[in-house]
C-alpha cells in the first residue's frame, strides 16, 4: 500500500475526536473560543474538548505529513540521501497544511451547506487535475474525488437541515482536502495553500465569515444556494 493510502490516517483521526469528546468528563469549552481561547485555557491549566481536538487533529495531521513527505510517488518530496532537516520540513510544511485545512472547514460548517460548498469548490480543480495532468497529481485527484463524493452525498440532508456536519464530520471532510492538498505534486500550490489555510484560520480569530459573506452579495447568494426559503 502506498504511503499516500495510510495518509487517510488524519481523515480517520479527525473522526476520533467524536470518541474522544464522548468519553471526555472534563470541561467542554469553559467558554472558551477560537485557538487563542483554548491554548489560553491550556496555560491556565484547563484542558477543554478544544484543546483535545487541537492535539488528536494535530497528531494525525503529523502522521499524514510525514508519510506523504516519504511517498516515493511524489515527486517534489526530498528524495532519500537529502538531508534530514530537508525531510522533516517537508513533512512538517505539508502536517501543517492538513491540520489548517480540518480547522478550515469546521470554522466555516455555521450555515447549512457552507463547509460542503467551500470544500467542493477547492476540490474540483484538483480532481480535475489529477486526471489531466497524471504522474503525482493522480494520489491528490482521488483523495479530492473522496471530499466531493462526501460533499454530493451530505449535501441534500444538509442543505435542508435534517442533518449536519457537526465537528466531526467537518474536520475530517477538512482533512480529507487538506491530504489530497499536501499530496500534490506542485511544492507551489503546497505552500500558497499553507498559507491560505493558516491565514484564514488565524483571521477568524478576529473577523468573522458569516459577516463577510452577508455583506459580500456574490458570497451571499452562493451561500444560500440550495437552502428551503425562511
Amino acid at each position: 500500500m502506498a504511503p499516500w493510502h495510510w495518509a487517510l490516517w488524519a481523515p480517520l483521526q479527525a473522526q476520533g475526536f467524536w470518541l474522544a469528546q464522548a468519553a471526555w468528563s472534563g470541561p467542554t469549552t469553559g467558554g472558551a473560543k477560537g485557538l487563542h481561547g483554548h491554548l489560553g485555557a491550556l496555560v491556565r491549566g484547563q484542558v477543554t474538548t478544544g484543546v483535545v481536538k487541537i492535539a488528536v487533529i494535530g497528531a494525525g495531521a503529523v502522521v499524514a505529513g510525514a508519510l506523504l513527505a516519504s511517498d516515493p510517488g511524489q515527486p517534489k518530496s526530498p528524495r532519500p540521501g537529502t538531508s534530514p532537516a530537508a525531510r522533516a520540513f517537508d513533512a512538517a510544511g505539508r502536517a501543517v497544511l492538513v491540520a489548517a485545512w480540518a480547522n478550515l472547514a469546521n470554522l466555516l460548517d455555521l450555515r447549512p451547506g457552507r463547509a460542503l460548498k467551500s470544500c467542493g469548490a477547492a476540490a474540483a480543480p484538483l480532481v480535475a487535475c489529477g486526471a489531466t495532468c497524471g504522474g503525482g497529481a493522480v494520489a491528490s485527484g482521488l483523495l479530492a474525488a473522496g471530499a466531493l463524493g462526501v460533499g454530493a452525498a451530505s449535501a441534500p440532508g444538509d442543505l435542508s437541515e435534517r442533518t449536519m456536519l457537526g465537528d466531526t464530520g467537518a474536520n475530517a471532510l477538512g482533512a480529507l482536502l487538506g491530504t489530497a492538498l499536501a499530496a500534490h505534486p506542485s511544492a507551489r500550490l503546497r505552500a500558497a495553500s499553507q498559507v491560505v489555510g493558516v491565514a484564514l484560520v488565524l483571521a477568524s480569530e478576529k473577523v468573522s465569515f458569516s459577516q463577510v459573506i452577508a455583506s459580500t452579495p456574490v458570497l451571499a447568494a452562493i451561500d444560500a444556494l440550495g437552502r428551503p426559503e425562511p
